[in-house]
């Protein structure tokens, strides 16, 4: 289909400009020609309209792309997708009308560093690249995995959170996998593309982990780690291969960072982070990674440990994955509130068992210990009210209460807040870190008193965003004996 001129009218869509000419779609921003009286009103936000190709020389998945990106646009919801506008007829004219998000693609970092020849900070680095999981974390909570990650389908608004475009290679489990079906072949970005979509596995959100993990490498290096791979044999490389280690292209590179990226690209999607909640939560909290030999890591890997890899993936037998949804129940992100002002030690350890129990036996599960302390601890001119040593003194407290329980398989991290509405508080760390469970003690107060007055407890279990276990506070006797 030809270029559509400004000023050209589509089914009630007046074009404005040409703002994007792809190798799959063109991208116009339109408005209404119609008014509120005799048509469609203005939906309150600009409007983009993306055209797919369809010359002689595009291929089928070009169509397949534009009727998968039609069937789960309308789908999304959320702040990390544009609103969905309308969609025309395959038969005449297709296209997809969607809100036109005003912000920066990532590769605006990637440009920026490389035209000042400065490289982005870690700090920077980290911010971007939580709130990009945070994105796709979205997703995979409604069962879709991007599959085509990469810095020009990221888009950061300026109040720092991502929306993600480009859903034509999608996968959405709940509808007909149409490229899978159609074009029976590896789908995705050679550079971004996961080694599982390699060998045609579809629908594991640790795939768009792994794409993640690409764009951070190139942010923090400047290079690539797999290059950019023309060929098949090229591409099943990354099935076994591990890049070079960040930081022997930048030594001031953190270790905790390169602990992130390099865990990102493991070849195996089990290696990976178990979801990209947990990834984002690695991300807020650098100073309590756990770095291993791999965040210290100077050399690349031996080639004894790349043969024994290329061994086992030529006799894999790839498996189709389980929906997105299942697999992050399967690793929640636990957060326990931990009350220090009037716990009794009975409390404490009561909390610390049912924490454990909420981790289970499944490695990956992410442990959140939170207390909240009143903006009065930290008030006074004192140096032993100072905010620094009363958030110290807290998380040192958290950090023994934690001892017991085993972190050994479990991802931890410990949380200070500071807010005079403990229950608020704790709602609203549930909400932003996609917490699946929240563990906290039960209230001690009678019914009579809880009729009048909702204790913090109740006004959790209320309106928390996931499941609650209120916790009783006893000790097992009948075990001490």
């Amino acid at each position: 289909m030809k270029l559509l001129e400004p000023g050209a009218t589509l089914d009630g869509f007046v074009v404005d400009a040409c703002i994007h000419s792809g190798g799959m779609a063109h991208i116009y921003s339109v408005h209404y020609a119609t008014t509120a009286t005799s048509g469609p009103s203005d939906p309150g936000f600009p409007m983009a309209m993306k055209v797919p190709r369809m010359t002689a020389g595009d291929g089928a998945e070009n169509i397949v792309g534009f009727e998968v990106e039609q069937q789960i646009l309308r789908s999304l919801k959320g702040s990390h997708v544009p609103r969905f506008v309308a969609a025309g007829d395959l038969t005449r004219v297709p296209y997809l009308v969607m809100e036109y998000v005003q912000a920066k693609q990532l590769q605006h970092w990637l440009d920026e560093a490389r035209e000042t020849r400065r490289p982005l900070d870690p700090a920077t680095i980290a911010r971007l690249g939580e709130a990009v999981a945070r994105g796709v974390h979205s997703l995979h909570q409604q069962n879709v995995v991007h599959h085509d990650l990469k810095p020009a389908n990221v888009l950061i608004r300026d109040d720092g959170s991502a929306v993600l475009l480009d859903f034509g290679l999608s996968y959405h489990g709940h509808f007909p996998d149409l490229l899978a079906e159609e074009l029976r072949k590896a789908i995705g970005s050679p550079t971004w593309m996961a080694p599982e979509q390699v060998v045609g596995v579809r629908g594991d959100p640790r795939s768009d982990i792994f794409a993640i993990g690409v764009m951070l490498y190139e942010l923090a290096t400047g290079e690539l780690p797999f290059g950019n791979p023309q060929t098949s044999g090229g591409l099943r490389q990354r099935l076994w291969m591990d890049p070079t280690p960040p930081r022997q292209h930048r030594p001031d590179l953190p270790p905790w960072m390169q602990e992130v990226i390099l865990r990102c690209l493991a070849p195996e999607a089990a290696g990976r982070y178990a979801s990209a909640a947990h990834l984002a939560g690695e991300l807020a909290n650098p100073e309590q990674i756990r770095v291993t030999e791999r965040g210290t890591r100077s050399k690349g890997t031996s080639w004894r440990v790349h043969f024994k890899r290329w061994i086992k993936a030529v006799g894999m037998a790839y498996k189709p994955s389980p929906l997105p949804t299942v697999q992050i129940d399967e690793v929640p992100i636990v957060m326990v509130a931990v009350p220090f002002k009037g716990a009794t030690d009975v409390t404490l350890y009561s909390l610390r068992a049912a924490a454990q129990r909420s981790l289970g036996s499944r490695a990956g599960a992410r442990l959140a210990c939170v207390t909240v302390i009143s903006p009065s601890e930290t008030s006074g001119t004192e140096a032993a009210k100072s905010e620094a040593s009363v958030h110290t003194r807290y998380l040192e407290l958290l950090r023994q209460w934690a001892q017991g329980i085993d972190t050994e398989k479990h991802q931890l991290s410990l949380h200070v807040l500071e807010a005079g509405d403990v229950a608020q508080a704790l709602l609203d760390y549930a909400r932003g870190n996609q917490v699946n469970v929240i563990v906290m003690g039960a209230a001690t107060h009678g019914l009579a008193l809880q009729r009048i007055v909702q204790t913090v407890p109740m006004r959790v279990a209320m309106d928390a965003p996931s499941t609650v276990i209120l916790v009783k506070a006893e000790l097992p006797f009948s075990a001490l004996a």
